[in-house]
């Protein structure tokens, strides 16, 4: 029997919550792949008709599509939101001086808004921290408005497969966080309703010129170690140096070190369809404010 603790894409929210409030400071400089996964996803809205009214950057970081969002749409009404309320702050500073974005600190599992507020939800490279999309899948469902569009950017199982094979022949203790399939990123969708989603991926490969330099990155970045089942007591210089020389064995030819990252892309959209919570098996509750009673005639 698997437990929560035991689950390998199971983060501890409140280690994430300090890992990402940490990053904050560094966050730009370690976010070059980021920005350009941002930039390949805010293209991907040239194919998309929609003139939104509300627009939300789930998932904002320090703000990093902000600026983009806002010349594509700047009659909109423009609205971040992450869980750190670092990464939030400095995302709104990216806003205009003399008004500054709405921001909102919130996890992805419940959202803080009113269903059908939004006709845009934004969400680059965030949904990877979620173990089980479903209930945020039907969390996107209620906020999106019918007929708008869910535009989103995450990471792939293939992502930084290196270090965690040069971590596996330490000991089982997991140090690299696991990442949803694609597949079950569309099956997640499907259930809640949303319609049409498309999904696609591709692979990038960065290089460093050792494994600190690679950690350190993933620290400014907040993605360092949160998982549940991470190991709570300190490393060992030894076990540290055995996962530095398996890793050091896929160096190139430079002596550089590769890190592949997998970013699945992906688009859903909108519809009215009554939202619903799964709960005991065969049992779904749906909300009493969404559900309309005909009224019945009265006879003459």
């Amino acid at each position: 029997m698997t437990t929560d603790i035991d689950d390998p894409l199971r983060l501890d929210p409140r280690v994430l919550r300090r890992r990402l409030e940490r990053a904050a400071p560094r966050f730009d400089d370690a976010a070059a792949l980021h920005c350009e996964v941002s930039r390949r996803l805010v293209e991907r809205l040239d194919f998309v008709l929609l003139k939104p009214d509300r627009v939300l950057d789930l998932g904002c970081a320090t703000g990093i599509s902000s600026p983009a969002l806002r010349a594509r749409y700047p009659r909109a009404e423009h609205v971040v939101a992450d869980l750190a309320c670092g990464v939030v702050a400095s995302a709104r500073r990216r806003g205009r001086r003399w008004r500054r974005t709405p921001g909102v600190c919130s996890g992805l599992e419940q959202l803080p808004f009113a269903s059908n507020s939004f006709d845009l939800v934004f969400s680059c490279l965030a949904l990877h921290r979620v173990p089980n999309l479903k209930p945020t899948a039907r969390e996107l469902q209620r906020i999106l408005r019918p007929g708008g569009v869910l535009m989103f950017a995450t990471f792939g199982p293939d992502t930084l497969t290196e270090l965690r094979a040069a971590w596996s022949g330490v000991d089982a203790t997991p140090h690299v966080h696991g990442f949803v399939d694609m597949h079950d990123i569309g099956d997640a969708l499907t259930g809640a309703r949303l319609a049409d989603p498309v999904m696609d991926m591709e692979h990038f490969t960065l290089t460093y010129p050792g494994v600190a330099a690679l950690v350190d990155d993933l620290s400014a970045l907040g993605l360092r170690n949160a998982l549940a089942a991470r190991r709570k007591g300190l490393m060992t210089p030894r076990q540290w140096h055995a996962m530095e020389q398996a890793y050091a064995a896929r160096a190139d030819a430079d002596g550089r070190l590769p890190a592949t990252w997998e970013v699945a892309y992906g688009h859903a959209w909108g519809t009215d369809a009554q939202p619903q919570i799964t709960e005991a098996p065969g049992e779904v509750r749906v909300p009493l404010a969404g559900l309309s009673v005909p009224r019945r005639k009265r006879n003459p």
